[in-house]
């Protein structure tokens, strides 16, 4: 047995005289008792002189009513030897492990003064009061003792004693939590060599000693401790740094997939999980974006409760401008195989970040976060079209999440237009129709002249995109060659005006210099025209089939987008800038 092996250290007389506890047979002088199952025999008058619980007992109860009466003494059989022992005479060894279900059982029994000088249980709270309170380790370490026997605990005023002293210690010095979560992750991250060996010395003067880590407290412990040094002002950033302590240790790095892990295990992850999102400061920018996506990956396999999930929701949309793309790669939860993402999980994110504006959106801290989040839904977008897995239907949504980020902050397509392209491309299987619902969503008028050149010659785009394209680089094409033809003018305007003013001299040699620089132009102006012509042409050429009558070019756009209802009205609803003949003079 245990308790057997602990007598080897004994003397001779001690051995013999506890062994005797252990027999089972007793003198009418002795009563035998029961602790965790494992019976003692003890002398009934040493036990009276010092437990008033059992003086009582053995005065009114018979030997039979005695022992059915002790037979669940709430203590180990480690716990009630010591007793014993303290009962018997010998000298007793009290630790940081052994205290507190020293004193429960002790104020079980009665061995209080009123019974006998010098008795056990103030033996055991003056020890608790004097060598573990003022201590940081050696309070955890007795409060972690308190699990096995809490009513005790807490009815003799233990558990509070505990919670005390950690919280008033942690006050006055809150890096016994530890070091902030985004202070850990610049550490971690440093790459000048002389400002870690700084920070290592410092650490080194500052803390001589390993402060005892409150993440080996179980759930049952921790929640209160923490919960209360948020009501009593503890910083929040150091309460957030235990938190994720916690859930690392006991949450991340204990994680096993699949079935391996048992029911009972998966249930004690989820219920911490579910307890660290309630205990979180509701402070923004204490944890860093990533690590709030990665609790809320865990939550939604763990299937922890909808308030558990939606909290971490909460908290990720209130900075989303921090995310990256790949945070937002959330698996939905299903029963396919193919890979899919929870776009709801996406679009409640993004919702929470447009309702979590505390000043009026025009402001400019808040432009330039819509902004941010309007690239990211972008480079997100882009980062699941190569998915051969994804479905037109999900990326249609995204789309619309992307180009709803985008209102009013003046961006271009070429983003959507690149994510498009590259979805077109890993799915080629898709029909005309399919191609065009993916397209829809594309505002041609805001691509760049370098997506719209990319566009006019892409084989996987609709016709119908093609013509949209082509006929947008067109009034491209016929907007720049209007701003030179204005800037020819001003310029010619501010010759004559400085012809003027130079002597008939070096009036010849002004002359032959603006001629140039009207050659100059003139000849840009016509390349320009010929690569519009030739785009159009080829444009065309690629999506007319063999054996169809050809038509213009103009004929084919006017209709595409209902301009007209026959091939002989050409009246276009687009209303043609005139340029008057006399400018080009």
């Amino acid at each position: 047995m245990q308790i057997q092996r602990t007598y080897k250290t004994m003397t001779n007389r001690e051995s013999r005289d506890i062994s005797s506890w252990l027999s089972k047979s007793a003198s009418p002088s002795d009563v035998q008792l029961y602790a965790g199952g494992v019976p003692f025999t003890l002398n009934k008058e040493l036990l009276a002189a010092k437990s008033s619980m059992l003086a009582s007992l053995l005065k009114e109860k018979s030997q039979e009513g005695l022992l059915h009466f002790l037979r669940d003494i709430p203590a180990n059989p480690e716990t009630f030897e010591l007793v014993a022992r303290f009962c018997h005479g010998y000298e007793l060894q009290i630790s940081t492990e052994n205290v507190v279900p020293l004193s429960c059982l002790a104020h079980y029994l009665g061995m209080t003064e009123s019974r006998s000088r010098n008795n056990l249980l103030l033996k055991t709270l003056t020890h608790f009061k004097q060598k573990i309170l003022p201590s940081w380790n050696e309070t955890i370490k007795a409060f972690q003792s308190t699990e096995n026997v809490l009513p005790q605990a807490m009815e003799l005023g233990l558990v509070d004693a505990c919670i005390e002293s950690i919280i008033t210690k942690a006050i006055n010095n809150p890096r016994l939590l530890g070091d902030p979560i985004k202070k850990m992750f610049v550490d971690d991250h440093s790459e000048d060599e002389g400002d870690v060996h700084r920070q290592n010395a410092r650490r080194l003067f500052v803390l001589d000693w390993k402060p005892e880590d409150l993440t080996t407290l179980s759930l049952q412990l921790y929640e209160p401790v923490i919960h209360e040094m948020s009501q009593r002002g503890v910083p929040s950033e150091y309460i957030t740094a235990s938190l994720c302590n916690y859930a690392k240790k006991w949450v991340f790095s204990s994680f096993t997939e699949g079935e391996k892990m048992s029911i009972c295990r998966r249930k004690s992850q989820k219920e911490i999980l579910e307890a660290v999102e309630r205990l979180l400061p509701h402070v923004q920018g204490l944890l860093p974006c990533t690590l709030l996506f990665e609790m809320l990956r865990f939550a939604i396999v763990l299937e922890a409760s909808s308030d558990c999930r939606n909290g971490f929701e909460m908290r990720i949309g209130k900075q989303l401008d921090e995310a990256k793309a790949k945070d937002l790669l959330i698996p939905s939860l299903g029963y396919a195989r193919e890979v899919q993402y929870d776009i709801d999980c996406v679009k409640r994110i993004v919702k929470h970040f447009y309702e979590s504006f505390s000043a009026p959106r025009i402001s400019a801290s808040n432009i330039a976060k819509s902004i941010a989040v309007a690239e990211l839904i972008e480079e997100f977008l882009t980062e699941v079209a190569s998915d051969i897995d994804l479905k037109v239907e999900t990326f249609i949504t995204l789309a619309e999440m992307s180009v709803a980020a985008s209102l009013g902050t003046h961006r271009s397509s070429d983003g959507l237009y690149k994510a498009i392209d590259i979805y077109l491309n890993k799915h080629r299987h898709l029909t005309e129709s399919e191609r065009e619902e993916v397209c829809q969503l594309l505002d041609c008028q805001k691509m760049s002249i370098e997506a719209c050149e990319h566009a006019g010659n892409n084989e996987r785009l609709p016709l119908r995109v093609v013509v949209q394209v082509l006929f947008v680089r067109q009034l491209q094409l016929r907007d720049t060659i209007m701003k030179e033809v204005q800037g020819f003018s001003d310029d010619k305007a501010q010759d004559d005006e400085e012809e003027e003013e130079v002597e008939h001299g070096c009036g010849e040699e002004k002359m032959r210099i603006q001629m140039e620089k009207m050659s100059k132009k003139v000849m840009e102006l016509e390349r320009k025209c010929s690569i519009m012509k030739r785009e159009i042409e080829g444009g065309c050429r690629s999506n007319v089939g063999m054996g169809k009558k050809k038509i213009s070019l103009w004929g084919e756009m006017k209709r595409k987008f209902g301009c007209i209802s026959t091939m002989h009205n050409y009246n276009c609803q687009v209303k043609k800038k005139r340029v008057h003949p006399k400018s080009l003079v």
